[in-house]
């Protein structure tokens, strides 16, 4: 009993570590980001340390980062809008731009007051999706703010919440899989309303008389490869001498029985397990990798 205290112990001061060392190298909205459209309904707040997006019956709200990246680690603290928030979509998610686009997605989605919020992610490369996985959080996102991260280096993709793992996406080019490698992307975030397919499937629609609906960001972090004019700032990526912990992330074990632990207890839904979507076989990687 002890031992299992002190472990637990152990990792609740790891977490609190982490967290203050992701608060102290935390970036600044007016530095790194800029609101793209809303009409004044995104606002920079808190000198630049937070920044909040609105959502009403005329127009929802989003911004971007100044920067292109090609593979790093970004973090976003978020609280999700409150109570009845059926219909609406808060997003935070990294894209390039044209048909053939690559895009690495969190889309949180909101429901009728007092049901589980649901965590929607993706992977595009090329124009192509279809790689969906959804979670339950295991709590209320709404009440406080939560740390969602994406690291992304050429050999995985990683979704994080409050640092645990609850996705990684593998490269599998060595079976056929496009892997999103070769395209500059920058950080979107956005407020909008979804609920033709957002809620119970568009069944649920959003309540007007509640808006305007508010969703709150801070604390954004990116610690990746700056790219402008086709130049990485990342000269030598990975290499042994300049490596920094995303360039070559990878669970250990706490890692990947913490992932067992949310994808078996929260993971509501699975694209490599739809078979009604995918009659004709899932895709190659879901049988290459539980991950």
């Amino acid at each position: 009993m002890a031992s299992t205290f002190s472990s637990a112990l152990m990792l609740l001061l790891l977490s609190i570590l982490m967290s203050m060392e992701l608060l102290a190298s935390a970036g600044n909205f007016y530095r790194d980001a800029e609101i793209t459209w809303g009409e004044g309904r995104g606002k920079i707040q808190e000198g630049g340390r937070g920044l909040s997006l609105t959502l009403d019956k005329l127009s929802g709200s989003g911004f971007q980062s100044k920067n292109e990246f090609l593979f790093g680690r970004f973090d976003m603290q978020l609280k999700l809008v409150p109570g009845n928030s059926a219909g609406t979509v808060t997003t935070f998610f990294l894209s390039s731009q044209g048909a053939g686009h690559d895009e690495i997605d969190f889309e949180f989605l909101g429901n009728v007051s007092g049901q589980p919020y649901t965590v929607h992610t993706n992977v595009y490369t090329q124009g192509k999706g279809n790689k969906e996985q959804q979670f339950h959080l295991w709590f209320d996102p709404t009440a406080a703010f939560h740390t969602y991260s994406i690291v992304w280096n050429p050999h995985r993709i990683v979704f994080l919440v409050d640092n645990s793992p609850i996705r990684v996406f593998n490269n599998h080019e060595s079976i056929g899989i496009p892997f999103p490698k070769s395209q500059a992307m920058r950080v979107y975030c956005s407020l909008w309303n979804a609920d033709e397919w957002a809620t119970q499937g568009g069944r649920v629609k959003t309540d007007w008389t509640l808006a305007p609906f508010t969703a709150y960001y801070r604390n954004i972090n990116i610690d990746g490869c700056a790219v402008s004019s086709g130049t990485s700032s990342c000269k030598s990526t990975g290499s042994a001498n300049n490596a920094k912990p995303w360039q070559t992330h990878e669970l250990d074990g706490k890692g990947r029985n913490r992932l067992r632990w949310v994808q078996s207890r929260h993971m509501v839904y699975n694209y490599c397990a739809d078979s009604k979507r995918f009659p004709q076989g899932f895709s190659a990687e879901c049988k290459s990798s539980r991950f």
